[in-house]
């Protein structure tokens, strides 16, 4: 551990949850002339960095936005290379992260993913299960809007059944109905690539979320540059609404 992690965890006020919008893979293939899939490629090596340096930096929950549901318009060869790619990635780390006691977990329209990455997801959701060191959230086929949609039928049905007054509805209860019902809020948001928007994200939960937006691309988004991001996110004084004196 360098000096800068050592620096940063005596601080003390690290972030339970980290959440991260992964950004910038096709404009970093772009770049060195090559095809979209080998920056995608490589964003998984900062998968991996990332995840490592989470888990050595003690924090409790990592979010990662892998895969929207706008991603589903991209071109069919590059929809299908992602699953293919997802599914390798899977294979090649699930022992490590065993091994290491990290729990995955993954949120979104799963049932949209294609057998080849969907099965193997399954089987690493499984494998991992009893991992307490670091819980990591894979967004898949995810929209933050279609989450609150679908929390805001399953309470009216559970009204219209007779489980639930809809006067007991309140931001406990509804978040209980999300797909992060298990998690804490994030308190840190990175996004990667420079760009200004949330794209969909968390839409309920970054409420009171800590922005950081950095102009680094997500495949050289490495352990030194989450480090930085958390020093900056302690550089912050989190009101929540009220004032300080």
């Amino acid at each position: 551990m360098g000096t800068r992690e050592r620096e940063v965890l005596a601080r003390g006020d690290m972030p339970r949850h980290v959440a991260v919008i992964m950004d910038g893979n096709g404009r970093w293939a772009k770049r060195r002339h090559r095809p979209r899939i080998f920056g995608h490629r490589e964003g998984m090596k900062s998968v991996r960095r990332v995840i490592e340096a989470a888990a050595d930096l003690e924090i409790p929950y990592l979010t990662l936005f892998a895969f929207s549901q706008e991603n589903w318009k991209r071109p069919r060869a590059e929809v299908e290379a992602l699953m293919t790619l997802l599914k390798r990635y899977i294979d090649s780390e699930r022992d490590e992260l065993v091994e290491k006691g990290i729990r995955v977990k993954a949120i979104g329209e799963l049932d949209r993913l294609e057998p080849v990455a969907g099965d193997a997801l399954d089987r690493l959701i499984e494998a991992t299960a009893a991992g307490e060191a670091l819980t990591v959230t894979l967004c898949l086929s995810y929209g933050g809007r279609t989450e609150i949609v679908e929390a805001a039928r399953r309470a009216m049905k559970a009204a219209r059944a007779g489980e639930m007054d809809p006067e007991d509805l309140d931001e406990e209860t509804f978040a209980g109905l999300l797909y992060t019902a298990d998690l804490p809020d994030p308190d840190l948001l990175i996004r990667t690539s420079g760009e200004l928007r949330v794209s969909n994200f968390l839409l309920w939960q970054i409420a009171y979320t800590e922005l950081y937006v950095t102009d680094i691309l997500w495949p050289d988004f490495d352990r030194q540059a989450l480090v930085e991001a958390i020093a900056a996110y302690q550089e912050r004084e989190r009101r929540f609404g009220t004032v300080h004196a």
